[in-house]
C-alpha cells in the first residue's frame, strides 16, 4: 500500500513538473534540444524557415493588367484561381462518342489539335479507371493512356464497382429548385400554424399536421452520447477529408456549412456539399441561414432528396458573411428567431435535428446556458458547444468550465468543442472531468486525423512521416475520385490537399517532444525532424507545402501560388 502511494506521488510531481516546464515556455512546444535550430545555425546555413504566413496579412498578387476606371464596379479578387487552362473539347467527342448537337455545339470537336497541345500525361493509371472500370473524362483525363486506344477509343472494364458517392442531384432536380417548382408542403404547413398561433402551435406531433402532409419518420433516432465526432469544417471538411478520418475510426461525420438558401435556390456548389461517401454511416448535413421558412425547405429538400441520418441547424459560424445576414452566431442573440428556425426545420424534417452553438457573441454577453436548456423543447435530439464566441474566433483557449456548466443544464446529450487534439484531453473532459456527453473535434483533426484511433485505443501513435505522405497519397486518390481526373480536377485537389496542409504541418511528433500531448495553441520553435521528409512535413511554408503536392499530383503550374483560406490555421 505504501509503495502504492509512494508511485503515485512520484507521479503527481512529474506531472506537476512538466506543467511547470510547459507555463514557463509561455505557449512554446517543449521539443527536445537536440532537435532545435538555433538562430545562428540558421544564420550561417542560410536556411531560415520562412515565418507562417497568416491568412489575414496575405494578399494576393497585383494583377499588371490596367485598373478599371473609378466608379466602375470591380469584381473581387479570388485567391488561389490561377486560371487553369480549361480544355474546349466536347466531353462526348473526348469519350469518343458523337456528339448530339453536331455543328451547333460550342465546345471544340478538334480532338487532334486538344492531344497536341495536351500536357504530358501524369505517371501511374487513373483511379476512376482503376476502380469503376471507366472514366468519364476520356482523353481529357490526365491519366489517359490508361484507358484510350490509339483511335481514341475508352475501354471500360466489364465488372465495373458502382459507384460509392450518394446524394449526387440530378439536373432535372436543380431545374425543378432554379424554377421554384419543388414543393415544401410541411414547411408551408408549419408556417401557417406558426402564423395562426403567433407562436409555436400548441401541440407539435405528427398528428398535428394534415393527412397529406404529415411527416413519415423512416429513420431512427440516433444515440450521439459517447462516440466520437468529427466537427462540421468549411472548406477543409470536404469529403475526401472525411474519407480519411473514416479511416482513423471517427463515428459521426457531417457535410460542410450550405446555405439554406443556396440550396433552394438550386445552386450546383452548394448541392455538391450534400454528398456523402458510401463509408460515412452516422452522417449529417448542416445547414446556415437567417430565415425560417428557408431553413425549413431547405431540411425538407434535404430529407427527401438525400441519405442523411441527422440535420444540423448552425448557430456558431463566426464569419461575416453569415453574421451580417443574421445567420450563424448572429442567432445567439435572437433567441426567439433561433427558436422558430430550429422547430420549423424539425417539423420539416424527417431525421434527427441537431444545433451547433458558441457560448456567447461576446465574452460580456454569454447565453449558450440560457439556451441550452430549451433545445428539447424545441424538439432538437443534441447539442454541440464551441467553447468561444464569436468575437474570439478561434483565439483564446476554449472554456470548457463553461461548457460543464452547460451540460449541467442540458435535457439532451451535450457535446463538448474546442481545443482537443489527444486522446488524453479528450477522456479527461469526457470521463475525468465529465464535463459532456461527447466531444466534437474540428482543428485537432486537421492536424493529426489519426487522433481518432489514438482515442479509441488510449494510447499515443507516433506515426512515421512516410505513413503521413501515405495518408496524403490515399487523400489524392479521394480527391482525384471527388473531384476528378482533368486538370481541372488535379488542380482543386491540389488547392484542398494544400488547405489542409496549412494544418497539417504543426502537428509535431511526439519522439520530438518532452512534455505529451501537443497542445493546440503551443507555437513550435524551429525544429528539424528525424529524416528529411519529417522536417518537409513541418514546415510553415507554402512553397514547400506546394512541393509536397508536386510528389503527389504532378508539377504545379509555374505561376501557381497558394495563400491560405482560413484563419483558424494560426495559432494566436
Amino acid at each position: 500500500m505504501a509503495v502504492e502511494k509512494s508511485r503515485e506521488e512520484i507521479a503527481e510531481r512529474a506531472a506537476a513538473t512538466q506543467e511547470e516546464a510547459r507555463r514557463e515556455r509561455r505557449g512554446e512546444a517543449p521539443i527536445k534540444a537536440e532537435y532545435l535550430v538555433r538562430r545562428n545555425e540558421q544564420a550561417e546555413s542560410g536556411s531560415e524557415p520562412k515565418p507562417e504566413t497568416k491568412p489575414e496579412e496575405a494578399k494576393p498578387e497585383t494583377s499588371s493588367e490596367a485598373k478599371p476606371e473609378p466608379g466602375k464596379k470591380q469584381k473581387k479578387q479570388k485567391r488561389n484561381r490561377r486560371p487553369v487552362e480549361r480544355d474546349n473539347l466536347c466531353r462526348k467527342i473526348a469519350l469518343g462518342e458523337e456528339c448530339p448537337f453536331g455543328d451547333t455545339c460550342k465546345s471544340s470537336h478538334d480532338i487532334q489539335a486538344f492531344i497536341a497541345s495536351k500536357p504530358k500525361d501524369l505517371e501511374g493509371t487513373c483511379v476512376l479507371f482503376d476502380k469503376f472500370g471507366k472514366c468519364s473524362f476520356g482523353v481529357r483525363c490526365r491519366f489517359s493512356s490508361s484507358h484510350t486506344t490509339a483511335d481514341h477509343k475508352q475501354i471500360v472494364k466489364e465488372q465495373a464497382q458502382p459507384a460509392e458517392e450518394l446524394n449526387r442531384m440530378d439536373r432535372d432536380v436543380q431545374i425543378r429548385l432554379r424554377k421554384r417548382l419543388e414543393q415544401f408542403p410541411r414547411t408551408k404547413e408549419y408556417e401557417q400554424l406558426w402564423n395562426q398561433a403567433d407562436g409555436p402551435p400548441a401541440q407539435e406531433t405528427d398528428d398535428s399536421m394534415k393527412t397529406a402532409c404529415k411527416r413519415a419518420r423512416t429513420r431512427k433516432h440516433i444515440e450521439f452520447a459517447g462516440k466520437t465526432y468529427l466537427a462540421p469544417l468549411t472548406t477543409v471538411g470536404n469529403l475526401p477529408f472525411r474519407r480519411i478520418c473514416k479511416g482513423f475510426g471517427v463515428d459521426i461525420t457531417c457535410s460542410e456549412m450550405a446555405l439554406a438558401s443556396n440550396i433552394v435556390q438550386g445552386q450546383g456548389t452548394e448541392l455538391a456539399l450534400l454528398r456523402r461517401h458510401a463509408s460515412e454511416d452516422l452522417f449529417g448535413v448542416q445547414l446556415a441561414g437567417s430565415r425560417a421558412d428557408v431553413m425549413g425547405k431547405a431540411a425538407e429538400f434535404v430529407s427527401n432528396n438525400c441519405q442523411v441520418d441527422f440535420i444540423d441547424v448552425n448557430v456558431g459560424c463566426p464569419i461575416d458573411m453569415a453574421f451580417n445576414s443574421g445567420g450563424g452566431s448572429a442567432l445567439l442573440a435572437h433567441p426567439r428567431k433561433l427558436e422558430r428556425i430550429v422547430r420549423t426545420v424539425v417539423a420539416a424534417a424527417d431525421c434527427d435535428v441537431t444545433v451547433k452553438l458558441r457560448t456567447g457573441v461576446t465574452k460580456d454577453a454569454l447565453v449558450a446556458h440560457k439556451l441550452v436548456p430549451k433545445l428539447r423543447e424545441w424538439g432538437a435530439r443534441l447539442g454541440t458547444l464551441h467553447g468561444r464566441t464569436r468575437q474570439q474566433r478561434y483565439t483564446k483557449l476554449a472554456d470548457w468550465d463553461y461548457i460543464s456548466q452547460c451540460h449541467e443544464v442540458a435535457p439532451v446529450p451535450l457535446f463538448g468543442d474546442g481545443d482537443v487534439m489527444s486522446w488524453e484531453e479528450y477522456w479527461e473532459h469526457l470521463e475525468a472531468r465529465k464535463q459532456s456527453d461527447g466531444v466534437m473535434i474540428g482543428r485537432g483533426a486537421l492536424i493529426k486525423p489519426w487522433v481518432f484511433r489514438e482515442i479509441s485505443e488510449r494510447k499515443v501513435w507516433d506515426i512515421s512521416a512516410g505513413e503521413r505522405l501515405d495518408m496524403l497519397k490515399q487523400f489524392a486518390r479521394f480527391g482525384m475520385e471527388h473531384w476528378g481526373t482533368d486538370a481541372q480536377g488535379i488542380e482543386t485537389t491540389r488547392r484542398y490537399m494544400l488547405e489542409w496542409q496549412s494544418f497539417l504541418h504543426r502537428y509535431i511528433p511526439p519522439g520530438l517532444l518532452e512534455v505529451l500531448p501537443q497542445r493546440m495553441n503551443e507555437r513550435p520553435p524551429p525544429f528539424v525532424g528525424r529524416s528529411d521528409l519529417e522536417t518537409l512535413l513541418a514546415s510553415p511554408s507554402a512553397s514547400d507545402w506546394i512541393k509536397i503536392s508536386e510528389m503527389l499530383l504532378g508539377p504545379a503550374h509555374p505561376d501557381f501560388t497558394f495563400v491560405p483560406k482560413h484563419k483558424s490555421n494560426s495559432y494566436s
